[in-house]
């Protein structure tokens, strides 16, 4: 069944409307009829099952058959910091984390990055990046569509996170998986979890250290070292494996 968003202000008592690009995919791309079956999210956790009723120009309704309020999300917000990478690296991170259960990402402009974004680049990308969630949102049937949030600074991201139940951040030289592992059996439902994984450059000392102070815990992801593109997609793994079904 084709997976469809659907703004909390075109969602009436008994139907949907769906408008902007998703008419055209529908009428000319998958040239669905009337009496079609199609799943739409409200992005706050609801899915509505619904039967095509209309088809214009500009505007397709949707009939609501039922209503699933158990949603696909995990009982846990899990917030990616990401230090910049390079451009392929950071679409193929969206995607994926986005396919594994990640609540927002945060791109991080740090002090050993390759990637050197403007405020106007970094605004491109950012709309660039969240039309691959939203893509990568449907493919997955996810209940909401993750925003991809404007790049901040490093102590932009340490400030936005202060308030984290729990905030981790993978580090080469971090020792002690029974550390890890202790951490991670801890989690309970309703938790908001901050990861930080720095780029392909690594971390500079100095952001190491304000992390500390920031209340940030190094952990190890075991004694392979994993590229920026990995880190992230291991420990959210580890994190969906942990808490599905909760």
């Amino acid at each position: 069944m084709h997976h469809f968003f659907a703004a909390r202000e075109n969602i009436y008592k008994n139907y949907i409307e769906i408008v902007d690009d998703d008419v055209n995919h529908i009428r000319n791309v998958l040239r669905m009829k009337v009496g079609d079956k199609i799943r739409i999210s409200s992005g706050d956790n609801v899915d509505y099952i619904c039967s095509i009723s209309r088809i214009d120009e500009g505007k397709i309704r949707a009939d609501i058959v039922s209503i699933d309020k158990t949603g696909n999300e995990l009982p846990i917000k899990v917030y990616l910091f990401q230090g910049l990478p390079k451009q392929e690296k950071m679409e193929l991170i969206v995607q994926k984390m986005v396919e594994l259960g990640v609540y927002s990402i945060i791109p991080v402009a740090m002090k050993r990055c390759v990637v050197k974004l403007d405020d106007k680049k970094a605004k491109s990308k950012a709309a660039r990046w969240n039309s691959i969630a939203e893509s990568a949102a449907k493919q997955s049937k996810r209940s909401i569509v993750p925003q991809v949030q404007q790049v901040m600074t490093f102590k932009e991201a340490l400030t936005y996170a202060k308030n984290f139940d729990i905030k981790l951040l993978p580090y080469e030289c971090a020792e002690g998986m029974e550390q890890t592992r202790n951490i991670i059996e801890q989690l309970t439902v309703g938790q908001s979890i901050g990861i930080f994984i720095g780029p392909e450059g690594g971390y500079d000392l100095t952001e190491l250290e304000l992390a500390k102070q920031y209340g940030w815990e190094s952990i190890t992801l075991g004694k392979r070292i994993l590229r920026t593109e990995t880190a992230g997609m291991m420990l959210m793994s580890v994190l969906m494996y942990k808490m599905e079904g909760f």
